[in-house]
C-alpha cells in the first residue's frame, strides 16, 4: 500500500465489499441531504437486480427510492429535469448496454443544459450503471462503454477498482453539481477492502491512486483489472518492480500522476476491459506520448477486449476478456 492510499485510509476503516461500500455511500448521502433520491428499475422493493440498493427502500420509503417502469429514456429524462430544478437524483441504469435507449436525454439534455443556459442551470445528477463481462450474461448485458460517455463534453465518468474508491467516488459524484456516471464492474461487487467510516470521506473527481509503487514498469489499470494487476505485480516482485495506478476518474483524467510514473519507470501498460480501438487505452497512450515521449524505453502496451461483442458461451467469453495473465505477458514484452 502506497503512502497516498494509506493517507486516504488513515481514519478508522471497516472491511466492506464493493457492493456494500456503494450502498453505504448512498445511505450516507440520503441521510445528509434531503434533496438526494434514487430512481431506477427494481431498485426499491426488489433491492436492485444486483442487490446494490439492498434495504434502502425499507429505510427511506418510496418517496426517496423510486421504482420506475422499464423506460430508460423516461427515467433518465425525469432525472435530468429533477436535477435542473434543484434536487440530486441518483439514477440506476441496470446495465450500461441500455445507455443507448436514453442517449437523447443524456447527450442533448443532461450534458448540454448547463452550457446552453450560460451556466445558470446546474445538473447534479449521478448515473450508476454496471458493465463488464464474466457472468455469462451475453452481449446485451456485458458491454464496457465508459469510453463512450467519457468522450462527451459536459459529462464526467468514474470507474472504481476498490471498495474504498467505490464509496469515495460515489459520494463525490452525488455531491457534484455536474452529471457524473459511475461505472461499476459487476464482477468485483464481492471484492472486499478497507473503507473509511468517516461520513465526509470522498475521493476527489480527477484524482488517480498509486495502489502499488514500483520502479521498472507502470501499469495503469481500471476496475476489475486493478486487483488482477496488483496480484500480478506481487507474483512478479522477485523479478520486476511494477507500479500499479488506478486512474479512478476517466474524465477528468489525472494524467499528471500517470506521466510522473512513466518518467520514473520508462514503460507503460494500459489495462482496461473496454474494446482496444478508439477508447480509454488510446486516450491514455496519446497523452503519455505527448507529455513523456522521451522518457519511454519501450513501446506502450495495451491490454483490453478485442473489437468484438462479448459471447454468451462461457469458454468464448473467457477467451476475449482481459486478465492478470495478459497484464503479465505485456510486462514481460517490455522488460
Amino acid at each position: 500500500m502506497t503512502a497516498q492510499v494509506e493517507s486516504e485510509l488513515e481514519t478508522e476503516t471497516e472491511e466492506l465489499t464493493v457492493r456494500e461500500a456503494i450502498r453505504q455511500a448512498m445511505r450516507e448521502e440520503l441521510e445528509r441531504d434531503e434533496d438526494v433520491f434514487l430512481i431506477g428499475e427494481d431498485i426499491g422493493v426488489f433491492g436492485g437486480v444486483l442487490e446494490v440498493t439492498g434495504d434502502l427502500y425499507e429505510d427511506f420509503g418510496s418517496e426517496r427510492i423510486k421504482d420506475t417502469p422499464i423506460s430508460e429514456a423516461g427515467f433518465m429524462g425525469a432525472a435530468t429535469g429533477a436535477a435542473a430544478t434543484g434536487t440530486r437524483p441518483v439514477v440506476e441504469l441496470m446495465f450500461s448496454d441500455f445507455t443507448g435507449v436514453a442517449m437523447e436525454q443524456i447527450m442533448n439534455q443532461m450534458a448540454k443544459m448547463r452550457y446552453m443556459f450560460g451556466g445558470k442551470a446546474e445538473m447534479p445528477v449521478t448515473v450508476r450503471t454496471t458493465e463488464g463481462g464474466g457472468m455469462g450474461a451475453a452481449s446485451q448485458h456485458s458491454g464496457t462503454i465508459h469510453s463512450w460517455i467519457s468522450h462527451f463534453p459536459g459529462l464526467k465518468a468514474v470507474a472504481p477498482g476498490t471498495a474504498a474508491s467505490a464509496k469515495g467516488l460515489t459520494k463525490a459524484a452525488i455531491r457534484s453539481n455536474d452529471p457524473v456516471f459511475v461505472f461499476e464492474n459487476k464482477m468485483i461487487y464481492e471484492q472486499r477492502g478497507a473503507v473509511p467510516t468517516d461520513e465526509d470521506f470522498t475521493v476527489p473527481l480527477g484524482e488517480a491512486a498509486i495502489e502499488r509503487e514500483g520502479e521498472d514498469v507502470t501499469v495503469v489499470a481500471t476496475q476489475r483489472l486493478v486487483g488482477e494487476s496488483l496480484e500480478t505485480a506481487e507474483n512478479m516482485a522477485n523479478d520486476t518492480s511494477v507500479e500499479v495506478i488506478d486512474p479512478r476518474s476517466l474524465y477528468p483524467l489525472d494524467i499528471d500522476t500517470i506521466v510522473e510514473s512513466v518518467k520514473k519507470t520508462g514503460r507503460l501498460i494500459v489495462a482496461d476491459e473496454s474494446p482496444l480501438s478508439y477508447g480509454t487505452h488510446a486516450e491514455i497512450v496519446a497523452r503519455v506520448q505527448e507529455e513523456a515521449f522521451f522518457s519511454l524505453d519501450a513501446p506502450i502496451q495495451r491490454v483490453g477486449t478485442p473489437d468484438t461483442h462479448i459471447p454468451f458461451s462461457p469458454p468464448l467469453e473467457q477467451e476475449v476478456l482481459p486478465t492478470g495473465d495478459d497484464v503479465r505477458e505485456a510486462i514481460q514484452r517490455v522488460t
